[in-house]
């Protein structure tokens, strides 16, 4: 068990002086930390450290470049899995590849292995585009015992052998190839979510954010709220000495090289990301955002004006949370075109008028606040949303706008958001 207690294993490699150290990414993390504890950290005889397990965030090696460069102890990034028993790619890693922030590389093939990017078609890709990874080659495994179905699924002829009866492995994992012929890990084909009609790759998040100077480690999840929507939550733990950024400041940071809807909706502090006995990140002991109310307090700017009280109440009820701030993103916090209309119709029934379209463009309570029209005088107030489209779905003709209690315009506006909302899933 010491090799889950980073100070006492740090000392144990010192003490029994040893040269070759292979450990998960997330471990090797934990023994910088206990490292840094120590005035002489030069002591250790390394000679090579060998990552495998789960994907390299490379960034999080800078502090150890610095202290150690490239050359003693070597660095070495393998990909592998059960099926070849174990490693199947390998890339040395270089300083230039930690400064320049790159991607997971995972290097090329082992020798007597063979590695593949395929389509959903099973055709190859060229360089740059993403698609699963597949592997062949003598060193694969015949089959899982006693699983003739699951043997099928995943062992499948090889169309490149010249052996017959060649077979690969369809791995589940995505990657692509790098210019100099090496190959990118792109993470799991599971990790992959559909989120207000987007298909979104949490390692791509992941590798954003770790791209962050404060930022030592992240994880993203897509979490489920109270309605059963699903929403971005990014975990960061903060590289010492650095002081923790802020929500505003990662949101800013992720959107120069992600777009919006790829921007997790709450961001969680941790002081360290939980672990498995494997030393892997153990995905299912992140803490829920409503337990630790996320970082999202730190810029919680209350509501300040009647107005701004009845929006903030609205949105809380309409997305669910706990507290809305004047400034939070109604995307953001997980709004989509159906949560839009929502809120339209709840806050004319309230007496505040804007229309759909505001609503997308000007995103915070603080700026829909100044755009909003009172109602015309004596102008009944709208039914709900739901019980409106109910009463008009049995109509073989499309409904004018003013059944909703809305302007033409208004409704041609919801129509296209919908149709958009359709496109998307």
């Amino acid at each position: 068990f010491v090799s889950r207690m980073p100070e006492a294993f740090y000392e144990l490699l010192l003490r029994e002086k040893v040269t070759v150290l292979n450990q998960t990414p997330s471990a090797f993390r934990q023994l910088m930390q206990a490292e840094e504890k120590y005035a002489s950290p030069q002591a250790l005889s390394l000679r090579l450290v060998i990552f495998g397990g789960e994907a390299l965030a490379l960034p999080s090696l800078r502090e150890w470049v610095e202290r150690h460069g490239d050359e003693y102890p070597q660095l070495v990034n393998m990909y592998g899995i059960t099926e070849t028993t174990v490693h199947v790619t390998y890339r040395r890693l270089r300083v230039a590849d930690i400064e320049e922030a790159k991607g997971s590389l995972i290097g090329g093939p082992i020798p007597d292995l063979q590695a593949y990017i395929l389509d959903g078609h099973g055709q190859p890709l060229p360089v740059g585009v993403p698609g699963e990874l597949y592997v062949g080659g003598a060193g694969l495994a015949r089959g899982y015992l006693g699983r003739p179905e699951l043997t099928a699924r995943r062992f499948v002829p090889n169309p490149f052998g010249v052996e017959g009866g060649a077979r690969l492995y369809r791995t589940g994992d995505r990657a692509r190839y790098l210019p100099d012929g090496d190959l990118e890990y792109l993470g799991r084909l599971d990790y992959q979510v559909k989120i207000r009609g987007f298909r979104i790759e949490l390692g791509e998040i992941e590798a954003a954010l770790g791209k962050h100077p404060a930022i030592q480690e992240a994880v993203v999840s897509a979490r489920e709220d109270a309605t059963g929507s699903k929403r971005l939550v990014g975990y960061v733990v903060a590289r010492p000495p650095s002081p923790s950024p802020t929500v505003n400041e990662l949101r800013a940071f992720l959107k120069e090289s992600l777009p919006d809807y790829m921007i997790p909706s709450e961001f969680v502090m941790l002081d360290a990301l939980p672990l498995t006995t494997n030393g892997k990140v153990n995905r299912q002991a992140l803490p829920a955002p409503d337990l630790t109310r996320s970082m999202r307090a730190e810029s919680y700017i209350a509501p300040r004006t009647a107005n701004e009280e009845i929006l903030a109440t609205i949105w809380a009820d309409v997305l669910r949370r706990e507290y809305i701030g004047v400034r939070d993103n109604f995307f953001e916090l997980g709004g989509d075109s159906i949560l839009a209309i929502q809120i339209v119709a709840r806050a004319k029934e309230a007496g505040l008028q804007f229309s759909i379209r505001q609503l997308f463009q000007l995103q915070t309570i603080e700026e829909l606040d100044k755009a909003i029209e009172p109602l015309p005088e004596g102008e009944p107030d709208s039914q709900s949303v739901a019980a409106q489209l109910d009463s008009t779905s049995e109509k073989s003709t499309a409904p004018d706008g003013n059944d909703f209690g809305w302007s033409r315009d208004e409704y041609e506006d919801i129509t296209s958001l919908l149709r958009e909302h359709e496109d998307k899933a």
